[in-house]
Formats: structure tokens, C-alpha cells, sequence
């Protein structure tokens, strides 16, 4: 049994090139797809950068090279972007573990050494940090981030994300396979917007929530601003806290705190 490791990329090569350090010993194959689209259906350049050269052989790189249909929503984008990563999963068997996540959402390798999924999918419980790398979003913890299932049980991408959600196990009327679901304590890190205040803009220009890309979010200095203020993005009147690195954080950050000086506090 191998694990697969999958992710659409945009511009988050900080927390990408994270990933694979953090996951390198224990994931099989990456699985990148890129596309030359932004989810507004914008031409963009291809961003991904491998730092780590070592990594190479383990990673499986897709370009979405056409345009995404004209009537698209961003939502529709999005899905279709993350369909494409199936190009990259025909070399699995049927038992071989799928991951897919956003860049941002990194699963503990501890949870997946002699992982036996008990259900058909799985729904890493993750830490929620914002800006930086030990500012902590107890608000949205715990985060639903990774999913996992059996390459078999995969039918979409798409569906694994947006229907394994863990309230759907409580639901007494569910009797259907997005029930069938293993929440997987201390689950990894989710590290939101592990950016500076001009990537932080540029993402909330292209990305799916579209009611975001307004003034009042977007604009540079108001970013600055929230980051240095450790306060909500979004204004929900979240006020974020500094936390220690301690032995909860994975042991590559912790070994490596000047590679991330910019990203700690």
C-alpha cells in the first residue's frame, strides 16, 4: 500500500516546499496540479517551485494547460482543477491511500505511519494558524483539513472535500458512503495565509470567495495592518494568539527556526 499525497497549487510555494519536508518520509508521491487559469478564468504564469531538489523523483507535477469553460463559476473552476489530479492517480492500485488537501494543510506523518482507516474515508482533525507560524485560530479549530481514502472509494476529488464533513456523522438521516467517516485526532497543522500582505491581496483577488475580493480585505496596507494587529482577515472580530513552539509543531520547523524567522513570532 502506497499513499499519494495530492494538492492544487496556486502561489503557495512557502508552504508547499513545507509540506514536502514535513511528509517526505512517509508519502509515496506528491501530486501538484497547477493550472495556467486563475479560478476568475485570468490567464496566469505557472508558479511552482521546488526548493528541496531531493524531492523530485517523489513528486508527479500536472499543468492544466486549456482554459476552463466561459461560463464557469469559480466554484466549477475550482472542482474542475481538482478532477485533473486524477491524471496523476493511474498508477495506483485500488488500496493505495489518497490525500487530498489544500497546500496549506499539512497532515501529521505520525498519523500516517501504520495508518489502517477503519471507515471508507478519513478527515484529519488539524491546529489552525494564521499569518504565522505559531499564531494560533482557536476560533476554527479543529480544522477539517486533509481527507483520506482508499484510491477505490475515490470516486471525485471534489466530492472527498466538499461532502466528507464531519457533522454529516451526526446526521441520523444519513445512511450513504458521506457518513462512513473516521475523524483522526490531532490531525497536523493547518498554516492559513503563510504569506506577506501583498501575497495575502493577490490570493484573495483570484480565489473561489469571491465576496472577498473587495477593497476593505484586499488592499495591502489594511492586510499590513490585520497582521501586525494579529486580528481577522475578514473582520469576524477574531483576535489571534502567540503561541511557543514546543513538541506539537512538526520537528522540521522546530530544527529549521531560521529558515522561518519571517513567519514566527
Amino acid at each position: 500500500m502506497k499513499i499519494f499525497d495530492c494538492i492544487t497549487f496556486f502561489r503557495e510555494n512557502r508552504v508547499t516546499n513545507l509540506r514536502f519536508e514535513i511528509l517526505s518520509k512517509v508519502v509515496d508521491k506528491f501530486i501538484i496540479c497547477e493550472s495556467k487559469y486563475d479560478h476568475k478564468g485570468n490567464k496566469k504564469d505557472l508558479n511552482f517551485n521546488l526548493d528541496n531538489k531531493d524531492f523530485e523523483k517523489k513528486i508527479i507535477y500536472l499543468v492544466k494547460e486549456d482554459p476552463f469553460p466561459k461560463n464557469s463559476s469559480p466554484w466549477e473552476k475550482q472542482a474542475l482543477q481538482r478532477e485533473y489530479i486524477f491524471k496523476g492517480l493511474d498508477i495506483c492500485h485500488p488500496d493505495d491511500l489518497i490525500m487530498f488537501s489544500d497546500p496549506d494543510e499539512i497532515p501529521n506523518p505520525l498519523k500516517l505511519k501504520n495508518i489502517h482507516l477503519k471507515k471508507k474515508f478519513g478527515i484529519f482533525l488539524q491546529k489552525h494558524f494564521v499569518y504565522k507560524i505559531n499564531l494560533s485560530n482557536p476560533f476554527e479549530e479543529p480544522w477539517e483539513g486533509t481527507r483520506i481514502c482508499k484510491n477505490k472509494n475515490l470516486l471525485s476529488i471534489d466530492f472527498l472535500r466538499q461532502k466528507i464533513l464531519s457533522k454529516n456523522i451526526k446526521k441520523f438521516w444519513r445512511f450513504d458512503k458521506e457518513r462512513n467517516i473516521e475523524l483522526i485526532q490531532n490531525g497536523g497543522w493547518h498554516f492559513n495565509n503563510l504569506f506577506n500582505a501583498k501575497e495575502i491581496s493577490i490570493k484573495l483577488k483570484t480565489f473561489a470567495h469571491e465576496e472577498f475580493n473587495k477593497d476593505k480585505f484586499t488592499d495591502v496596507n489594511i492586510i499590513q495592518k490585520k497582521i501586525d494587529q494579529k486580528i481577522d482577515l475578514f473582520d469576524r472580530g477574531n483576535k489571534y494568539k502567540k503561541v511557543e513552539l514546543d513538541n506539537s509543531f512538526p520537528d522540521y520547523i522546530i530544527n529549521n527556526k531560521e529558515i522561518f524567522k519571517d513567519f514566527l513570532l
